[in-house]
């Protein structure tokens, strides 16, 4: 089987972390995101994943030359020299799509459980041309709305942002689809959402299936962190080997996510929903909680962080308080005693003064 993945975008809501790598490759939970659909897919028996791509191709291609080795697998590079939206990109790699085989499409901001056996069964049991995975939301007025119907997953309609009761299940950006889908799209900027599915919706060629557990869209730093959070819960329920277990001379409290590499100091507090990448050193009596620490960073003694994404290879000074959704870009050095609230902070800064108001740091 094959797959396409989107990731096109220039990263923009992830900003800094995107200035130094293309949004697929910063570490989600210690590993670079898209592995994390990629390797769910080879699980389900892709052997062919095709990235559709137009921002920084050749580092994407590198770094994806080593992960299709490793998994032996192909992964190849679909790049478009202008934007196609989300369903232009299918147009241009039909050559590669096209082999009479059902392909998964996936938005590459998705974390979640990844069943992908599951939506094979019901893709191939109702037989029609596509199968969009839907997720509840408490609030749908916020979103766009499927509506289908509850006993085969027929879609009848989308709603974008109903004001009145509708439903309550949306788009939840994976895709299992029949390769006559192609004959529908031209080689130009196109969305599938907007212009492919309705017109699939009322031919009766649309289903939906329920996405069981957690689901997020971790394109942007709030929503990174909830991710993490929903990621290390799921963690805990199907291989809570993977997490922290205890900490010789500190506290752990819930789920903490610690690279082999990784030094912990002394009576530090680490957790609930910390994330700490290769080669991190965190220094005694260190708070830490719902937070991602990103390779080579050191925290000194006594900081404490919380609700905070460090990038690669930042120093965080001693007694140093991070706070309100403050994302550090890479190579940030931050100095003693300081005071970070909802900082955006862009790579190879230094940080002096005390951030008291959510501010972009340039």
């Amino acid at each position: 089987m094959k797959a396409l993945i989107l990731v096109g975008g220039f990263g923009t809501r992830l900003r800094p972390l995107t200035l130094s790598l293309p949004k697929p490759l910063v570490p989600f939970a210690n590993m670079p995101m898209v592995m994390h659909q990629i390797e769910a897919l080879v699980k389900a028996g892709v052997d062919h994943v095709v990235l559709a791509v137009n921002y920084r191709a050749e580092i994407m291609e590198k770094e994806m030359r080593k992960e299709a080795e490793r998994l032996g697998i192909k992964i190849s590079m679909s790049q478009e020299t202008e934007p196609l939206g989300t369903a232009g990109p299918l147009a241009l790699a039909r050559d590669i799509l096209g082999d009479g085989q059902p392909f998964f499409v996936l938005n590459s901001d998705i974390v979640c459980e990844f069943p992908f056996p599951e939506l094979i069964a019901f893709h191939k049991a109702h037989g029609k041309e596509g199968t969009i995975m839907v997720t509840k939301v408490e609030e749908p007025s916020k979103y766009g709305v499927v509506v289908s119907d509850k006993a085969t997953g027929q879609i009848s309609k989308f709603v974008e942002k109903p004001q009145v009761f509708v439903g309550n299940r949306i788009n939840a950006g994976i895709y299992l689809f029949n390769p006559t889908i192609l004959d529908r799209i031209k080689l130009q900027p196109t969305s599938i959402e907007k212009e492919i599915f309705p017109e699939m919706a009322a031919k009766g060629e649309l289903f939906a299936m329920d996405l069981p557990g957690f689901w997020m869209d971790v394109g942007q730093p709030p929503d990174f962190l909830t991710g993490s959070t929903l990621y290390l819960a799921w963690l805990r329920k199907t291989t809570p080997e993977k997490l922290a277990a205890s900490l010789s001379d500190s506290q752990l409290i819930g789920d903490v996510l610690v690279d082999p590499s990784a030094k912990i100091g002394s009576n530090c507090r680490i957790g609930p929903n910390v994330i700490l990448g290769p080669g991190v050193v965190v220094g005694n009596g260190v708070r830490l909680q719902r937070c991602t620490i990103m390779d080579g960073t050191i925290i000194k003694d006594n900081a404490w962080i919380n609700s905070t994404i460090v990038g690669w290879r930042c120093t965080v000074g001693a007694w140093t308080r991070l706070d309100g959704v403050t994302v550090l870009g890479e190579d940030v050095q931050v100095s003693d005693e300081l005071y970070l609230n909802g900082a955006k902070v862009l790579p190879h800064k230094s940080i002096s003064a005390n951030v008291p108001t959510p501010s972009i740091i340039m």
